[in-house]
């Protein structure tokens, strides 16, 4: 089954990312397309496994395995946190409203560091930028301090909000490079020492619920399982002359 098969017949949820699902679009702005889909189980019972991730098939399109999405939600990977809370829901189906229904079992105080991991790696491509030419790449430092907004929002409140709404206008201004950068750079320090402050007493817990998740994980497999084989429709088709030429 190639990859774009599995992604158009076997997605069980899609989203829209980006400025577009943080409420900071502009005239231009891409559409990146996010989404999880199911591969048959059948399909791990041979030599070559289905892929964990898909690109495509359209423009700014990409895809995970459910198993592989769910990984990288136990970690707490800040992108694919955030998908699970899009605004933008495209297609969704009873599997994926499952998914959603799981997304605090995914969120733990893990997110600190895994926030702040990944904002530590953006914020030194930025300083380096204004070292070689002078000035950051000013859309990169608008999406960092929305992620710093996010982490430490979801660390004071226990909920992840991804869309930023009255601090749309302020950081549009970053954006267009109308804040200095050492007012940017204060900004970004002091959400960062916001979120280390509600670390300390965030109502998330410990840890995530790692067993629930799992106990979804397999019952979507067994229930895959008792569908037909994907794999032995195609010999099928094969042998009777169909699906040849």
């Amino acid at each position: 089954m190639d990859p774009e098969t599995l992604v158009r017949d076997h997605t069980i949820y899609a989203c829209v990312m980006g400025s577009r699902a943080f409420g900071l679009a502009t005239d231009g702005s891409d559409t990146d397309r996010r989404g999880v889909f199911v591969a048959p189980t059948p399909l791990f019972w041979r030599f070559e496994k289905p892929p964990t991730h898909v690109e495509g098939p359209a423009e700014e399109q990409f895809s995970w395995e459910l198993e592989r999405f769910c990984e990288l939600a136990l970690r707490a990977n800040p992108n694919i946190l955030e998908c699970l809370h899009s605004p933008v829901v495209e297609h969704i189906d009873d599997t994926g409203r499952e998914l959603l229904a799981l997304r605090g079992a995914f969120l733990s105080r893990r997110a600190h560091d895994t926030f702040t991991r990944y904002a530590l790696g953006q914020r030194k491509k930025l300083e380096a930028h204004v070292r070689l030419h002078g000035a950051p790449r000013w859309k990169h430092a608008m999406h960092l301090l929305r992620l710093l907004m996010s982490s430490r929002d979801l660390l004071r409140t226990g909920a992840l909000t991804i869309d930023v709404g009255d601090q749309r206008e302020p950081l549009l201004a970053v954006k267009r490079g109308e804040v200095p950068w050492p007012e940017v750079e204060s900004w970004m320090n002091r959400l960062a020492a916001e979120a280390d402050e509600a670390s300390r007493r965030s109502p998330l817990p410990e840890a995530p619920d790692h067993r629930r998740v799992e106990d979804f994980l397999v019952r979507v497999r067994r229930a895959s399982a008792l569908q037909p084989d994907p794999y032995d429709e195609v010999v099928q088709g094969v042998v009777h002359g169909r699906g040849v030429g």
